[in-house]
């Protein structure tokens, strides 16, 4: 069975990212950071609905016990954000602020790591990717002890895999054109030790790693930005195969359904060097790939 790409919807964002499926309510949550909007696509009907919040949101994670709140990275704020999925949002609380140093910034990207804790980083916030200072953004993780700073000289933030048996986590700096791997401490959050393990170039891959997930066999699944497919990469950096998407701006991914089998995927319609035309923009869904991914974790407060 060849894998099969739709669109969930005709809804075409200028910057989608951050998808996370939430199993409770089989609801798939991303966002569209330069429109300033959270959204929902519910799978069972397939609607897409959204939200405007007071600021660009780099992502959207439910919180774990509560149907209805979320904590979104907003600007460089973790902030907790109440919505229904159909009426306007609102932010709740602000569980702390970074980059204090370079108030420019914005967060890009977030997700919980196995056991709840959040990892996310961020980057320049200028809106002109060509005109991005580089090495201004930091990774950091947020948990029951505070913010702490993981990491620094980051020029754009993305990736984001866990593997616990590997006792590995995967992250990207998109500029790098490379994934690296760190050592993983589940029990404390710390990592360790970073190398990077698949380098696009060497690869004849064209265009830049965004948004990562990883599947059950421990491969990952890679958003190439610029390269309009995702790609499936073996821990050991051995490119398994090259999925094509109908957007050449690919950001990021994460699978979900029922049987955590449907991949589904960002996009991006920014106007660099060419008019990005429909259906980029939209959010898809690849089945029929023949793997499954690891329920999406929420944020534990």
């Amino acid at each position: 069975m060849s894998p099969k790409v739709e669109k969930i919807s005709d809804k075409s964002l200028l910057l989608g990212e951050g998808p996370h499926w939430d199993d409770r309510t089989q609801a798939l949550y991303f966002v569209s950071i330069l429109e300033n909007s959270i959204h929902k696509y519910d799978a069972a009907t397939g609607t897409h609905t959204s939200t405007k919040l007071d600021g660009r949101p780099g992502f959207i994670v439910p919180l774990d016990g509560h149907l209805d709140q979320f904590v979104v990275g907003l600007e460089r704020e973790f902030v907790v954000v109440q919505w229904d999925g159909a009426n306007a949002a609102r932010v709740v609380r602000l569980l702390g602020e970074v980059d204090h140093h370079a108030t420019g910034n914005r967060i890009n990207d977030g997700k919980a790591d196995p056991r709840g804790r959040l990892f996310a980083g961020t980057m320049d916030g200028a809106t002109n990717i060509e005109k991005l200072e580089a090495h201004k953004g930091n990774l950091y993780r947020l948990d029951e002890s505070g913010i702490t700073a993981l990491c620094d000289r980051i020029t754009i933030s993305n990736g984001l895999a866990w593997d616990v048996g590997a006792k590995a986590m995967y992250y990207i700096d998109s500029v790098e054109c490379n994934i690296r791997r760190y050592d993983y401490d589940a029990d404390t959050g710390d990592i360790s030790n970073p190398q990077h393990i698949f380098d696009l170039k060497q690869h004849d891959v064209e265009g830049l790693p965004d948004g990562c997930t990883i599947d059950t066999d421990g491969n990952l699944w890679v958003a190439v930005f610029g390269g309009g497919c995702v790609i499936q990469v073996s821990p050991e950096g051995e490119l398994l195969r090259a999925v094509p998407v109908p957007a050449k701006q690919v950001t990021s991914c994460t699978f979900g359904g029922p049987d955590l089998n449907i991949l589904f995927v960002t996009t991006a319609r920014i106007d660099t060097v060419e008019e990005q035309k429909f259906p980029s923009g939209c959010t898809f869904r690849i089945t029929g790939l023949g793997v499954k991914g690891h329920p999406n974790v929420n944020f534990k407060l």
